[in-house]
């Protein structure tokens, strides 16, 4: 985990009931979830294995060893989880070395936040070494902390990243908004104890207590978070 967090940012305007915003980066911050897949297919091709398109649902959203593992488990390839993790990082740390496309209404709301001293990170299963290959195209300035998959010992949909992420701002986890795209994230969050926001990204995700569910980031702004908040603590 990652932190840079100036002191301002550790405080909430007052009488903000909001504390802190926290999101996922594949599929939720950058549109990067089709990536993931392309390189899936590509690295299992060079294989000589055709993965089922049936397959995307279970492994995308998921952390990087539970995909790769499935993937070894459904077809048999000859290769160990380790060696898999490696191909698949290295051919997306390619995929990504030309840019990443942010979501729609990202770069609105990441701005929203900062101009209002939010504090906001970035909370994603993937590795160390994708996370700050993705911020050198998005910003690293616009979170002041990131937690990483490889950083904890049980990332997606553990609770665990969420919690750090939530600790390392010094914030109440039942105060903080997540922004989530998959059943995986979703899970994680709300087993910590966050609101959330889904942008279903591949499979649908149904409304429930402290979750609503956006077409868009451009639906979400800081007064819809901080309402969201209001009415659901």
């Amino acid at each position: 985990m990652t932190s840079t967090i100036p002191a301002s940012l550790t405080r909430t305007a007052e009488g903000a009931a909001l504390q802190a915003v926290f999101l996922d980066m594949d599929g939720t911050l950058v549109d990067t979830e089709g990536f993931w897949w392309d390189v899936e297919v590509e690295v299992f091709a060079d294989l000589g294995h055709r993965l089922d398109e049936a397959w995307r649902d279970v492994v995308v959203g998921g952390p990087m060893t539970r995909s790769a593992g499935y993937l070894i488990d459904s077809t048999g390839a000859d290769i160990t989880l380790a060696e898999l993790t490696v191909l698949l990082n290295d051919r997306f740390e390619k995929r990504i070395g030309l840019g990443v496309p942010l979501m729609p209404g990202a770069a609105r709301l990441l701005a929203e936040l900062a101009a209002h001293e939010v504090p906001t990170a970035l909370v994603s299963a993937s590795h160390r070494r994708i996370i700050d290959r993705v911020l050198d195209s998005v910003g690293h300035h616009h979170f002041a902390l990131t937690v990483a998959g490889d950083e904890v010992s049980r990332t997606k949909p553990h609770p665990e990243p969420y919690l750090a992420a939530a600790a390392g701002f010094g914030a109440d986890p039942r105060l903080c908004a997540v922004i989530e795209d998959t059943a995986t994230g979703v899970a994680a969050a709300e087993a910590a104890g966050c609101l959330v926001v889904a942008v279903p990204s591949v499979s649908p995700i149904a409304p429930a207590a402290r979750r609503v569910v956006v077409n868009s980031l451009e639906e979400v702004d800081l007064a819809f978070l901080r309402g969201l908040v209001t009415g659901m603590r």
